[in-house]
């Protein structure tokens, strides 16, 4: 791991309501391409029950800076409780890939990612965690352990666990298949209780389209099933990236 890895961390942990996971969200992944640029859009929408159905959606522009840091920037819409949508926020994302792709079990990468939410009332919202990646054979597996909190708030705010993961099966590079999953479990030191924890999982394909001169289209998407009683009944995301 790169000697850099423990000074992220603590930048992350000393940056200063409780998570919850827009329904445009997806699984980041810990590798890093230098020199690659990228127009990135995410759309989700989910519902619970009757209640009025909750969309989200994202446009960014990212470049892989050097060959351990990617960063990118997001302007960030919603729609809920059956209003217009509406600008929601402004983020910057950054991915900071930790080991040399491939040379031990497991990829390992850490993201730091700062929202301003439309609403200053909700301050500056953090979001920090380790990402991981492995393989076997043709089937790839990634997992992230990620903490979130609201900082210069209104209110009171709480450092929330959140995790990802996903399974894929690489058919293809035009075609891959499995699953994805999204949870969010409350005080990173004290879990929420089991009815209020919130857990999604389902199918989803990944592909990438390449439409020549070192460009691409690179997309994901899921359809995701509330796994327990606070999670929305269901919840479709995608995302679609030009790279270039």
């Amino acid at each position: 791991m790169k000697s850099y890895a423990p000074f992220l961390v603590a930048a992350a942990l000393l940056s200063p309501h409780f998570a919850h996971a827009g329904p445009a969200d997806y699984v980041y992944t810990p590798t890093v391409d230098y020199g690659e640029k990228e127009i990135d859009f995410k759309t989700g929408t989910a519902r619970k029950g009757d209640d009025p159905r909750e969309s989200a959606a994202s446009i960014g522009f990212g470049y892989g800076a050097t060959e351990w840091w990617f960063t990118e920037f997001y302007l960030k819409y919603k729609r809920e409780n059956n209003e217009s949508t509406k600008y929601d926020a402004i983020e910057w994302e950054n991915k900071f890939q930790l080991t040399e792709t491939g040379k031990y079990p497991v990829d390992v990468g850490f993201l730091l990612e700062v929202e301003r939410p439309q609403n200053h009332a909700e301050g500056w919202e953090v979001k920090w965690g380790p990402l991981f990646q492995t393989e076997f054979g043709k089937i790839q597996i990634n997992a992230n352990a990620l903490f979130e909190r609201s900082y210069r708030t209104e209110n009171p705010s709480q450092t929330s666990f959140l995790y990802q993961w996903q399974a894929k099966y690489r058919w293809l590079p035009q075609f891959e298949f499995g699953l994805q999953g999204f949870g969010e479990l409350g005080k990173w030191d004290q879990w929420a209780e089991r009815d209020e924890r919130m857990h999604t999982l389902g199918p989803a394909v990944f592909g990438k389209l390449s439409v020549g001169n070192h460009q691409a289209i690179k997309y994901n998407a899921a359809w995701l099933l509330g796994a327990s009683k606070a999670a929305p009944d269901h919840t479709f995301r995608m995302q679609v990236e030009y790279e270039f």
